[in-house]
């Protein structure tokens, strides 16, 4: 695949890149089971009926501001590092289908279209790509932590990610051909504005504003489904919650977010998977560019 090879040519950055993104969602990923340590410390403290040590809550601090620092800083970085790495892909992308362009023989609006769309390459690697992995590191993470607290949590976790990778699957097929027509169209563009004729514009962005509302109508059918398997699992946990009197404030406190976090992170799924169904069939087009 074309995009394999465009981040092999630029593997230094873009591992450093990816070095930053695990450090920075590990820390995030630990912050919730040590926020919460934290809080039982502080409780213990301020209770007088439980003896305890004065300075007690001074190191679940330490650990909690350590890792709170460390997943600032490494996205800081991580964030003012990308867009040099990110920008030089793309001038080098653009270069090499112009050039491809001209020897193949493409029309003009064929090689601008191409090389308008291969920003969505570009705009892949920098940003949802590192998604990809936040959202993987934070739903393993998530059903790993909540093993600790209570197995039966993160086993409904695990299950209910079975239907969601069927429905994910099917979603992709689906909205993949949409996308193609989508670009075949795109790549027109260029050439209708030539001729210079108002009622032709108006047809195509019309054909492009429909295959659009059917790729968004798939979209808001996969996040709606999605939404439904998830209340199951808040209905679950809402069940699991009555034997959770042995669990401490704090404990709690880290079940619920790391429960908030692998929702979210689930809810994610059908956004990413747009970019990623696009970005099959443009890879299709520029491979030969490349």
């Amino acid at each position: 695949m074309a995009l394999f090879k465009l981040i092999k040519e630029h593997k230094r950055g873009i591992s450093l890149i990816a070095f930053l993104i695990l450090v920075e969602n590990v820390a995030w990923i630990l912050e919730p089971t040590l926020f919460g340590n934290l809080i039982d410390a502080f409780l213990q403290r301020s209770n007088p009926s439980v003896p305890s040590d004065k300075f007690a809550h001074i190191i679940p601090l330490i650990f909690w501001i350590t890792a709170y620092l460390i997943n600032s800083a490494s996205g800081t970085f991580r964030r003012r590092f990308e867009p040099r790495v990110f920008q030089k892909m793309y001038v080098q992308l653009v270069t090499k289908i112009a050039e491809a362009g001209n020897k193949l023989g493409h029309d003009t609006s064929k090689t601008v279209a191409r090389a308008h769309l291969s920003q969505e390459y570009v705009t892949f690697v920098q940003y949802r790509i590192p998604e990809i992995a936040e959202q993987i590191i934070a739903i393993l993470g998530a059903v790993i932590a909540l093993t600790f607290f209570d197995l039966r949590i993160s086993l409904v976790c695990l299950l209910i990610s079975f239907p969601l990778i069927i429905l994910s699957s099917l979603y992709s097929k689906n909205v993949v051909k949409l996308h193609s027509e989508l670009h075949d169209t795109y790549e027109t563009i260029y050439d209708t504005f030539s001729k210079r004729k108002p009622e032709q514009v108006t047809t195509i962005y019309n054909t492009m504003a429909k295959l659009q509302e059917k790729i968004a109508t798939w979209g808001a059918a996969n996040f709606g489904i999605m939404r439904f398997v998830l209340l199951i699992i808040f209905l679950f946990v809402l069940y699991i919650a009555i034997d959770l009197d042995d669990f401490s404030l704090g404990s709690i406190y880290s079940i619920v977010a790391y429960l908030w976090t692998f929702v979210t992170s689930v809810e994610y799924i059908p956004e990413l998977l747009e970019s990623k169904t696009s970005l099959q069939d443009l890879s299709k087009r520029i491979e030969t560019d490349l």
